[in-house]
């Protein structure tokens, strides 16, 4: 029916605790939030002045994921039995989605929650419910990935 991952609590806890310093050391540093999606949605919008900073965080996203692969010897196959259509739409809400919500889930989860905002205990909460909801239709109604 479904299968237990195995479970990596230091590795976790260790990359959390990265995630958590990045994004402080960007508020500390450039007044700014660690919202993935807006860094980079500014990033390709603006043609001048404020984008170097938010195209060196994405590549340090990049650069920091795949030097840790590449240290811990990881290695990973695809997961097969999931159309690419479906990746283009899901990927195509989930944009829709963190404009409609103000931000993604390392705005609001991470930075909002850890700020006591709201707005982003609200926006983390629907977020989760509607992931949940989601994997649940795609999974056991539609079929898809099992």
């Amino acid at each position: 029916m479904f299968q237990i991952a195995e479970f990596t609590p230091w590795s976790a806890l260790a990359g959390g605790m990265l995630i958590g310093l990045a994004a402080l050391l960007l508020l500390v540093f450039n007044g700014r939030v660690a919202g993935i999606s807006g860094i980079l949605n500014m990033a390709m919008q603006r043609p001048q002045g404020d984008t170097a900073w938010r195209w060196l965080f994405l590549l340090g996203l990049l650069l920091g994921a795949g030097g840790w692969v590449w240290l811990a010897g990881l290695s990973f196959e695809l997961r097969e039995g999931f159309p690419l259509w479906l990746l283009a739409v899901a990927g195509f809400l989930v944009g829709i989605g963190t404009r409609m919500g103000g931000g993604c889930t390392s705005g609001h989860g991470v930075c909002g929650i850890s700020r006591l905002s709201q707005r982003s205990i609200v926006a983390t909460g629907v977020f989760m419910l509607v992931a949940v909801i989601t994997t649940y239709v795609v999974r056991h109604i539609a079929g898809v990935g099992v």
